[in-house]
């Protein structure tokens, strides 16, 4: 993600969450590369989603990842959370983990493929809708049989949106 995704990644956020983060916000994460990496996915030069992950030592987080509403069911956010991933282990993580509202059904099937699984609840999370996060954790994101699993994920999207 570079400066000049912002304005397509602020239609999306806008979309999508009923609270968008700031342009700032964008910004200042995206100055914290040592632990952290965006990425925006495009078809052509529109940006059609993004995602972002975070690292403390052996442990990441996905801090958000969208797509536009348009562009659903393409297989952009698997690539993205993919990509995200790959960087997570570069960055030494061993396991992700990442919260999404209890009603995003198809996020949490999106999750699950990738071997997520859920560990918690946090209540009122996402306050402006007053609605309780499920909180999903994925280990062992550098042995090889998750790396296989990646490959497996990959080959089902289409050829465009694979690595």
């Amino acid at each position: 993600m570079r400066r000049r995704h912002l304005r397509g990644v602020m239609a999306i956020e806008r979309q999508v969450y009923p609270r968008p983060w700031s342009p700032n916000l964008f910004l200042s994460e995206m100055g914290e590369s040592r632990n952290r990496c965006y990425l925006v996915g495009r078809m052509d030069r529109e940006v059609v989603g993004y995602g972002g992950v975070i690292c403390y030592g052996e442990e990441a987080h996905v801090t958000n990842l969208a797509v536009d509403p348009m562009h659903h069911r393409h297989g952009i956010a698997s690539r993205l959370l993919h990509d995200l991933i790959g960087n997570a282990v570069e960055m030494g993580a061993d396991a992700v983990s990442l919260e999404v509202r209890v009603t995003n059904w198809g996020a949490q099937r999106l999750y699950g493929r990738f071997g997520f699984r859920p560990v918690g609840v946090r209540k009122n999370y996402y306050q402006e809708i007053n609605e309780d996060a499920l909180i999903m954790w994925l280990d062992g994101i550098r042995t090889p049989e998750f790396r296989r699993r990646l490959g497996e994920l990959m080959a089902q999207i289409p050829d465009g949106i694979r690595p």
